[in-house]
């Protein structure tokens, strides 16, 4: 995009002034900035003025595969879920573009040292937790890994040095998260430096669309992949392309599947797995109505008790439905840095908003979903905090639980 189309561009859509400082840049900074103007998703500034819809109706308890039922069926479900991998029709996605600032590290979180005697990172643990499938079915499935444009050089190079943790380097495959810019309260996107525009990831939502753009599709529809099991890196206990699951899942005729524990209390800060008037949705914990998370069985058990682990198994064919704009955008309100009168500044306090979509908002698009309980010490092991709850130490503690040396 050349200066003068720039301008009228930017002047059509009220956003002038991220030309401000053209004339004291480089030309190579210059051509940064163009670049990042002719590339802008400028239509995500209208969501500015639209509400989430926060009124949830109809709230019922999902389908569940429960620990019961699965160990009932654990070789049924295990036999079909191991014949799909030998088949290669399943492949996953690792969503590995968050940094590890809340930890106190400030390098990805999946390069987090894990280990206690030895050296264990978040990626080695989840690495090897991938082994214990392999080993059993003798094949490799692709791994897609998602990171972030500011994470993403750390993450390819630590993988490379460690030697991909004994998995195929052919089999393993990165790409960038998109992103959306980011505005103050009124709309005006702002400055990251003088010649970049401000963007940031568009929500873990974000994950397929970004791997379509990314050209990995090739290979989804080259080995003709049907299945592809998505999961978070916060979680060190994550089961991956678990046979169960995925024979669970594909049994149900279900679209997609979700990991789920049963809460510890209603107001355990997890998003909970319901059917809302007819269709799968994930009530974030803030949404649901105090009464309903409280509201229990005659056997006493919480009745939406199942919380979602952020590990997640997606009909390929159903996903395509999800793109073209069907995801809807949500605000987040963030402290922005930004560049003001020529300097950057940091606030302390939200300045504005970035926008995201939700994978909770993909499950709703599938239109059936199977809630597949796991067990929540052998599972779920987040590790967002440093200390207290789903922390370091707690993750800590239960790796060693399940045997894992520190």
């Amino acid at each position: 995009m050349k200066y003068e189309r720039a301008k009228t561009y930017l002047s059509q859509r009220g956003q002038s002034h991220l030309l401000e400082y053209y004339d004291e840049l480089t030309e190579d900074e210059r051509g940064l900035l163009l670049n990042d103007i002719e590339n802008l998703n400028f239509s995500v500034i209208k969501n500015i003025n639209k509400q989430d819809a926060k009124k949830k109706t109809k709230l019922r308890p999902v389908p569940t595969a429960t620990l019961h039922d699965i160990a009932r069926r654990r070789m049924q479900y295990e036999a079909v879920g191991y014949k799909m991998l030998e088949e290669k029709k399943v492949g996953a996605v690792l969503l590995a573009g968050g940094q590890g600032s809340r930890l106190g590290f400030d390098k990805p979180k999946g390069m987090f040292n894990i280990g206690e005697t030895r050296i264990l990172s978040i990626f080695e643990q989840q690495m090897n937790n991938i082994k214990e499938v392999t080993d059993k079915t003798g094949r490799y499935f692709p791994l897609f890994i998602m990171t972030s444009f500011k994470n993403n050089e750390d993450t390819v190079k630590f993988f490379k040095d460690n030697d991909y943790f004994g998995y195929p380097s052919d089999r393993v495959h990165f790409y960038i998260q998109d992103t959306e810019p980011a505005c103050d309260f009124e709309g005006k996107i702002f400055l990251d430096e003088k010649y970049r525009v401000s963007q940031s990831p568009n929500g873990n939502g974000g994950w397929y669309s970004s791997l379509i753009n990314g050209g990995l599709n090739r290979i989804i529809e080259r080995e003709g992949i049907e299945w592809l099991n998505v999961y978070g890196v916060d979680n060190v206990l994550q089961r991956i392309c678990d046979p169960a699951f995925i024979g669970a899942t594909v049994l149900s005729r279900c679209n997609c599947s979700a990991k789920v524990v049963s809460k510890i209390c209603p107001e355990e800060k997890v998003g909970v797995l319901c059917e809302e008037n007819g269709k799968p949705t994930i009530v974030e914990y803030y949404e649901m109505p105090p009464e309903l998370a409280k509201k229990r069985e005659k056997n006493g058990e919480l009745t939406f008790r199942y919380g979602v682990t952020l590990n997640y198994l997606f009909n390929v064919n159903a996903l395509n439905a999800t793109l073209f704009g069907k995801l809807p955008y949500h605000l987040a309100k963030k402290a922005i840095p930004h560049i003001e009168n020529g300097v950057k500044v940091t606030p302390e306090e939200p300045n504005g908003y970035k926008f995201e979509t939700l994978v909770v908002d993909m499950v709703k698009l599938m239109g059936s979903c199977l809630a597949y309980e796991v067990e929540r010490d052998n599972e779920f092991a987040p590790v967002k905090n440093m200390t207290g709850a789903d922390s370091v130490d707690t993750a800590r503690a239960l790796l060693k639980k399940n045997g894992v040396m520190l």
